[in-house]
């Protein structure tokens, strides 16, 4: 992340003398801010909800994002009595509320039932090209990719569509890919009662591929390797699965 040197010599000054209102200082500097959002930078492991986050129901969100859409279609010059944009305001509520950011209401998490491994299978489980939509937080635009997802089991076992829901969850949220990598290892591993989980996204960012430096080739690659998975046989044994062709 580029930081212009006045606001760099100036957080080095007040750090020593106030660690913390030198932190709030960079993070509510403008400049900063459009580096963090134009870099792809997150500010937290978690997505960073209010206290207050699920005291509307969504029904209420989704009248109240609705009037939001209707004033910025409107300012955007757009005829709202057309029939093709009249109800584009509550379709996109509805659509934020209930799908691309359903994944930020824990009602909606999946149940985390698992099953004792009977046929003592201790070999990794590999589930790979789980389609994978998200939004990037930053320009809330499209995230399109694949993830890859493995486990060693230590007893329990998780069915295989528990994978790609898990997946699913973390992705509707306005996300950054190596917080959602961390949060898919993460909840798996809670999940099975084990450190030796790993997953790697593939992805491409419509926020790079379609605006800003429109590279339309790229695509961003993370990772998140746990237990086993940090030694390196484990690791190439992992990626030699993600690298074999699927033809049915």
């Amino acid at each position: 992340m580029r930081i212009e040197f006045k606001y760099y010599y100036l957080s080095l000054l007040t750090y020593f003398k106030n660690p913390i209102n030198s932190i709030i200082l960079m993070i509510n500097n403008e400049d900063i801010q459009d580096d963090l959002g134009n870099n792809h930078i997150a500010t937290s492991a978690q997505n960073p909800l209010r206290k207050d986050a699920f005291d509307l129901g969504d029904d209420e969100k989704i009248n109240s994002i609705k009037k939001d859409v209707e004033n910025i279609l409107k300012t955007l010059g757009l005829d709202l009595t057309d029939d093709s944009l009249k109800d584009t305001p509550n379709r996109v509520a509805k659509m934020f509320v209930k799908e691309i950011f359903g994944g930020l209401n824990p009602n909606k998490k999946p149940s985390s039932s698992t099953f004792a491994n009977h046929y003592k299978y201790g070999e990794m489980l590999v589930e790979k090209n789980i389609t994978l939509y998200s939004t990037c937080e930053h320009h809330l635009l499209p995230i399109v990719g694949k993830a890859h997802v493995a486990y060693i089991s230590k007893g329990t076992v998780v069915g295989l569509s528990k994978m790609n829901r898990i997946v699913d969850y973390y992705a509707k949220r306005p996300q950054v890919q190596e917080r959602l990598t961390m949060q898919i290892v993460q909840e798996l591993q809670r999940v099975l009662g084990t450190e030796d989980v790993a997953c790697i996204i593939d992805a491409k960012h419509l926020c790079v591929n379609s605006r800003g430096i429109r590279d339309n080739e790229s695509s961003t690659v993370t990772s998140e390797f746990g237990g086993k998975f940090k030694e390196e046989k484990t690791r190439s044994e992992f990626l030699a699965y993600v690298r074999l062709e699927t033809n049915f």
